[in-house]
């Protein structure tokens, strides 16, 4: 089977998987929305997807970009989680999450960034080691750890109309 058949039948995939998949927020609601993908290849079995190199999945105005993509399917094909590994970021309009490993569970709609972790919110950022961000209410739970936080979470908050 030819790469790009692959990367159409992932695709298929993950689209019929998109009512389980809030890869987007709820703030808009976006999990009714098309998923877009792509990556240098990818493969398709029973109990995975794997988008690998330049790997990408958008959903709404929400992207999850990685260097490696897999999903794991359940007995009835629906994607339970997904796991981006290298270079991670996950964006939205209202945030951008980097980190070295993200894991996303599809039941309670939330994603662990682990890693040097950074979170921005327009011209605020948070540091720490290990992000817990749930897709649907936006809340968001960050610990410190070793890397580049020192064991510490850290930030920086600017008031409403501050420069």
């Amino acid at each position: 089977m030819k790469t790009k058949h692959l990367l159409v039948t992932a695709a298929t995939a993950l689209a019929l998987t998109a009512g389980g998949m809030a890869l987007a927020q709820s703030r808009p609601n976006t999990s009714n929305q098309p998923i877009g993908y792509g990556a240098d290849t990818g493969e398709l079995t029973n109990t995975s997807v794997s988008l690998r190199g330049r790997a990408e999945i958008t959903q709404g105005q929400a992207r999850l970009r990685a260097n490696a993509i897999e999903g794991v399917r359940d007995a009835s094909g629906s994607l339970s989680s997904l796991e981006a590994t290298g270079d991670v970021y996950y964006v939205t309009p209202t945030e951008t999450i980097r980190g070295d490993r993200a894991v996303y569970t599809v039941s309670n709609a939330t994603v662990v960034v682990t890693g040097d972790v950074i979170l921005r919110q327009g011209q605020n950022v948070l540091t720490g080691s290990r992000l817990s961000y749930n897709v649907d209410t936006g809340q968001a739970r960050i610990e410190g750890g070793g890397g580049q936080s020192g064991g510490r979470v850290r930030g920086v908050f600017y008031p409403e109309g501050s420069n």
